[in-house]
């Protein structure tokens, strides 16, 4: 299917959203930071980003807007993973270009059903 590129600095949630994604048929890339997230992004073709805002080195926002600012990657769908739930967060994600926004606690069906969902509207 699909190869996702998930970056998150916290290994459990890194293992559970693979393991999920897997399970679902998907090819996965984790990373546990913003900089790793975007040299990945960069050096092999992904087709659907999950990234946590706070990680180190480079946040979530920043590699979003890094990859939007970017014409070969400008078009990838975004997920962010964050427990960051208050209006104004949600807001900076899709100002950074997010087409998505999971908080966490999330259920792994959800997270699944909305990868999904964005592949779908992106193949088209």
């Amino acid at each position: 299917m699909a190869h996702v590129l998930v970056a998150d600095d916290d290994a459990d949630i890194r293992n559970l959203v693979t393991f999920k994604l897997n399970q679902s048929g998907h090819r996965v890339t984790a990373v546990e930071d913003g900089l790793a997230a975007l040299r990945a992004a960069r050096e092999q073709p992904v087709d659907l980003v999950l990234l946590d805002i706070r990680m180190p080195g480079m946040s979530g926002l920043d590699v979003c807007r890094n990859l939007r600012a970017e014409p070969e990657t400008a078009t990838l769908p975004v997920i962010m993973i964050t427990a960051r739930s208050q209006e104004g967060d949600i807001e900076a994600g899709f100002a950074a270009g997010a087409d998505d926004y999971i908080t966490k606690p999330f259920s792994p069906r959800e997270l699944s059903s909305r990868v999904t969902a964005l592949l779908n509207r992106a193949a088209t």
